[in-house]
């Protein structure tokens, strides 16, 4: 598709088309908005980032005195985010999202896995109880995880990662079940003005081509690493829930020292791209997570580089503790 930078496009007869001010919409942004619906099963709306998306979600679907539940150990930026809104009236409350959802949620919020943790929502649970529903599945994509067509009410991606894939873009998205949903939400983001922009939107277009041979690829090696440092004796446990190409480990060793270490793997934050990264989670999450723990987002280069690597950077870390 050709991208279209336009900001205006001509009446017609006197009249607005279907295009006239890149707020409302823009080409470029409507076909991005198509493919991924397609792929997620309902109406796709695209914001400038995973976050803009989660807030105006938020802020379109809830009033004064609603209350969230959130699944306990999520991405940590969510439950900043909400505990943020509470100044406008908004709860949060954290749970354990293997089991149902507390009574008095007016929106249940879940993950599908949860970042960095890798815990798997009970949909069903979540789906019996009256509130709406949204799933993060960013890490799940919708190759793993269509939520709408498992009851949800929402999808809602970082499309920076998975989607993306290129550590190219910064998009989010929420995919609704409901067109009325939809068109509330498309017209609090045309008022708020948090749209997408076309070049962002162009390159998400072109991920999606790919994003099917991606994933695989990714959860082949995941697997095959989840096994390797499940039998390493510098790991004290790994976490992985069968799919996708983000897992997480707890060391037996320096942590920081570990992730300095590494030659072929980044030592960077986000995940999903096509370059694996590893970072510690601690710097930014504090003690919501243990010192030791490493996340682990691998992209499509040999499993035995990668393993490589991983191996000589638990053996250097090791090595500057000493003996004992």
């Amino acid at each position: 598709m050709t991208l279209d930078r336009s900001t205006i496009w001509p009446y017609r007869d006197g009249e607005p088309g279907d295009f006239y001010y890149q707020r409302y919409a823009h080409p470029t942004g409507v076909e991005a908005e198509r493919a991924l619906g397609e792929l997620e099963g309902g109406e796709a709306l695209l914001f400038p980032s995973g976050s803009a998306a989660v807030t105006a979600l938020v802020l379109s679907e809830l009033e004064p005195g609603a209350t969230i539940a959130l699944a306990e150990g999520a991405y940590f930026g969510t439950g900043v985010l909400f505990r943020l809104l509470e100044r406008w009236g908004l709860r949060c409350v954290e749970y354990d999202q293997t089991r149902p959802p507390p009574a008095a949620a007016d929106l249940i919020w879940l993950e599908a896995p949860s970042n960095p943790f890798l815990t798997m929502p009970d949909l069903d649970a979540a789906v019996a109880h009256p509130a709406r529903v949204v799933v993060d599945s960013t890490a799940a994509t919708p190759i793993y995880l269509r939520p709408i067509e498992s009851g949800a009410d929402y999808a809602v991606h970082s499309a920076t990662k998975y989607l993306g894939g290129h550590d190219d873009l910064l998009l989010g998205a929420v995919v609704c079940r409901d067109k009325e949903a939809a068109g509330r939400l498309h017209d609090l983001r045309t008022r708020t003005g948090i749209v997408a922009s076309p070049d962002a939107a162009w390159l998400l277009i072109r991920s999606l081509k790919t994003l099917r041979a991606r994933v695989e690829r990714q959860t082949a090696t995941a697997t095959e690493l989840a096994q390797r440092l499940g039998a390493h004796d510098a790991v004290e446990r790994v976490r992985y829930p069968g799919f996708g190409g983000l897992l997480s480990f707890d060391v037996r060793v320096d942590a920081r020292r570990a992730e300095t270490s590494l030659r072929l793997i980044e030592n960077a934050t986000s995940l999903g791209g096509v370059d694996s990264v590893l970072e510690s989670r601690r710097r930014w999450e504090g003690d919501r997570v243990p010192e030791n723990l490493l996340r682990l987002s691998v992209g499509l280069e040999d499993v035995d580089e990668l393993w490589a690597d991983l191996e000589q950077a638990l053996s250097n870390a090791k090595d500057a503790e000493g003996p004992g």
